[in-house]
């Protein structure tokens, strides 16, 4: 309701001015004065007593505006502001300030109503028609003021649209912080714990203002309101900027559009929204891009992601995640980063419950097809690949680095376990190139794992290998007359044909993986092998690793003895992208809950302090993995077994490199890939040659590094 104030009445002032040294401020002079009144400015002091400037002050700059309340002027002297192509002079002109302060060297131009803000050094605010912040602003941080009720809170309503997994942002809010809040729903002390963490680390007066920091450019704007933007920020045409934070810096500046509208959120630094784009509650993280009129709503977005064009409600999504395209929609997901969403894919978007209560949760490397479609609730093993389909009932796909597609006879799925190490290894071996490369963060808060084999996909792995058996001994229940009626030897029986048959063509029966007409798993015997032939070279990549970083250069029983003494941890948590094991993960729960661990500060200290142990961690986990695979003790292996995991990694590691080079090559010698080009020349000027590919380069010489390091690092025992 609109409201008729007396100009008597006084005003509340916010802390704006507590930065403020005044004993280095003065009142303009009588002379200065009568140059702000030539100059047609008005100020409710009629003496300009409520302004405070430097001793570096030139009234001449200052034209056609409006002071009330105190206006605190840092230095101002007649120099030009310039950002690209615009040039402006420093001062204030044709603007309206309330109880503002300003830093060195400003230009406000322009600005209908600028209200409760501190500015910057060598700020630009430029055609703006109201910037203004409230003294209970609180940012984009979901806390509450003095005296503010409840409701007020504002929550981001990750992972399901029924709230059931809301989490509250601020500032330095990592995905792992959103992914624990939202996951562990059932602890009740822990959830009021994270409220308690987030509360902590902000004030409840009322007396808050917006900031500006230095070397900043707002220009041609509609709308700012409670918003706190960092230093270098760029703001052209903005639309609507409401209770934001923009995290922005001279090394990871921010920038922000034409149209763009944001209310309610926190976007990281070195991030960029363009074009019409849209986010309402939200956290957008370090080096992201949203354009092209996306929409993103109670969404949590990682690290190094780019959205373009579609629509995002309600998901909760690790970093590098690329969705590009008008016509995809993700609702109601948890996607465990690395994820690619291809044109047309609906994830989510009809539900099947009575309720909007659904939600699927995806491993890393999560790569729906064109125009796919899939019901709520449905799980996604890491490096999962499906086909172009519309999938009529819930999936549950247990195999990593699977290619899942329907099957139109029985109304069912075919999954192929192993997709990636039998058909596009390529892929797989730029995947830890490709993001590091694309991984621009100057300060790398978050954690990320890069590698496709790490001990969250192993743990998988591991766990299909059990189930690829499992089904197996059903197939020989039903097929072997040995077995008619007798489960003696059974699983040992499987485990036998397994390795006796690795290019057997059974068909697999997993009715687990899709309701009610269950899956076909295809080449189970192939995927068997290339599981286990993944698992031994992810066990002796990480001793590798581990040893050129430690500077052993051979292997010795002692060094496994060592090794041994490390903590085992055989179950693994993606934790935001970065991978902790659950055991240190509910460590971190007791920590948080006996009030040791009192601040998200010290929550990100301990997921720093496994990051640091992680390598260590890992070369315990890589022993028991090779010690699950051959069933014995390492301390048992004999020369024949250690000769079998030498010679199986070279395999892997050759044909890593042979595949992906074989698979790129495709793209230059293939016949239909010429049939658009009259000519070699043509076709080598618009698309370049095989020897044009700097990664194949990089692989090339690295397969021959690691090869020739197990020679010696495998010595004692070969």
């Amino acid at each position: 309701m609109l409201k008729l104030i007396p100009s008597s009445v006084e005003e509340q002032i916010s802390a704006v001015f507590d930065t403020v040294d005044f004993s280095k401020k003065r009142n303009p002079t009588s002379q200065e004065v009568e140059i702000l009144r030539n100059n047609n400015n008005f100020s409710s002091d009629t003496d300009f007593k409520n302004l405070f400037v430097e001793d570096d002050f030139d009234a001449n700059l200052i034209k056609n505006s409006e002071f009330s309340g105190k206006i605190v002027i840092g230095k101002l002297q007649d120099s030009l502001l310039q950002y690209h192509d615009l040039k402006l002079k420093t001062g204030i002109i044709n603007s309206s300030l309330n109880n503002c302060v300003l830093g060195d060297d400003v230009c406000v131009k322009n600005v209908s109503y600028l209200e409760n803000y501190s500015i910057g050094n060598r700020v630009i605010l430029f055609n703006i028609q109201e910037m203004s912040c409230t003294l209970h602003s609180k940012f984009g941080n979901g806390v509450l003021k003095e005296n503010e009720p409840e409701q007020n809170r504002i929550w981001i309503g990750v992972g399901n649209e029924n709230d059931g997994r809301a989490v509250l942002a601020f500032e330095e809010m990592l995905t792992a912080d959103a992914y624990l809040w939202s996951k562990y729903r059932g602890d009740k002390e822990l959830m009021q714990r994270f409220i308690d963490l987030t509360e902590n680390q902000h004030s409840k007066k009322l007396n808050t203002f917006g900031v500006v920091g230095d070397d900043s450019v707002i220009k041609n704007s509609s709308l700012i309101k409670d918003a706190k933007l960092g230093s270098n920020v760029y703001v052209k045409g903005a639309f609507k900027l409401k209770n934001v934070t923009i995290c922005s810096s001279y090394d990871e500046p921010s920038q922000i559009g034409e149209g763009v509208e944001m209310v309610n959120g926190i976007l990281g630094y070195g991030s960029r929204v363009f074009y019409q784009a849209v986010a309402v509650r939200f956290v957008i993280g370090r080096n992201c891009q949203l354009k092209y009129g996306a929409r993103l709503l109670n969404t949590i977005l990682g690290d190094n992601s780019t959205v373009s064009c579609c629509e995002l409600l309600n998901n909760l999504i690790f970093p590098f995640h690329e969705q590009h395209h008008n016509s995809s929609f993700l609702i109601a997901t948890t996607i465990l980063g690395q994820s690619n969403i291809a044109a047309g894919a609906t994830i989510g978007s009809n539900h099947n419950s009575r309720s909007p209560d659904g939600e699927i949760y995806a491993g890393r490397g999560f790569w729906p097809g064109l125009c796919s479609d899939f019901k709520h609730n449905s799980k996604f093993a890491s490096f999962t690949l499906i086909a172009k389909g519309s999938y009529q009932y819930e999936l549950n796909i247990l195999y990593p680095f699977s290619l899942v597609s329907s099957d139109s006879e029985t109304g069912g799925i075919n999954v192929l376990p192993g997709y990636w190490f039998l058909y596009n290894m390529f892929a797989m071996a730029r995947n830890n190139s490709k993001f590091s490369a694309r991984d621009k963060r100057v300060i790398k808060k978050q954690h990320i794992e890069k590698n496709p084999f790490a001990p969250d996909t192993m743990q998988e792995v591991l766990f299909a290998l059990d189930r690829i058996i499992e089904l197996t001994s059903r197939w020989l229940k039903a097929n072997d007359e040995r077995f008619k009626n007798t489960d003696d030897g059974l699983l040992q029986s499987a485990k036998d044909f397994l390795h006796q048959n690795p290019n057997s063509e059974i068909v697999l029966e997993d009715p687990q993986c899709m309701k009610k007409n269950g899956a076909k798993i295809l080449k189970g015997a192939r995927g068997y092998k290339e599981y286990r032939k993944i698992a031994k070279y992810f066990a002796v990549q990480t001793f590798v690793d581990f040893c050129k970083f430690a500077g052993i250069e051979v292997i010795t029983n002692q060094k496994f003895q060592e090794a041994q003494q490390i903590p085992l941890y055989t179950k693994w948590i993606n934790v935001g992208g970065q991978i902790i094991p659950e055991d240190k993960v509910n460590e971190l729960f007791d920590l948080i809950k006996s009030k040791q661990i009192d601040s998200w500060k010290q929550v990100h200290d301990f997921y720093d302090d496994c990051e640091q142990k992680y390598s260590y961690w890992k070369v315990r986990y890589a022993i028991y993995v090779l010690e699950k695979l051959y069933s014995k003790k390492i301390s048992e292996f004999t020369t024949e077994i250690f000769k079998d995991i030498i010679s199986d990694v070279l395999n892997v590691s050759n044909y890593i490199y042979e595949n992906s080079l074989s698979s790129r090559e495709k793209d230059y010698t293939d016949y239909f890939r010429t049939i658009t080009y009259s000519s070699k020349e043509e076709m080598t000027a618009v698309i370049g040659t095989i020897n044009d590919v700097g990664f194949l380069k990089e692989l090339e010489k690295s397969t021959k590094e690691f090869n020739q390091s197990l020679d010696l690092l495998f010595s004692e025992f070969v």
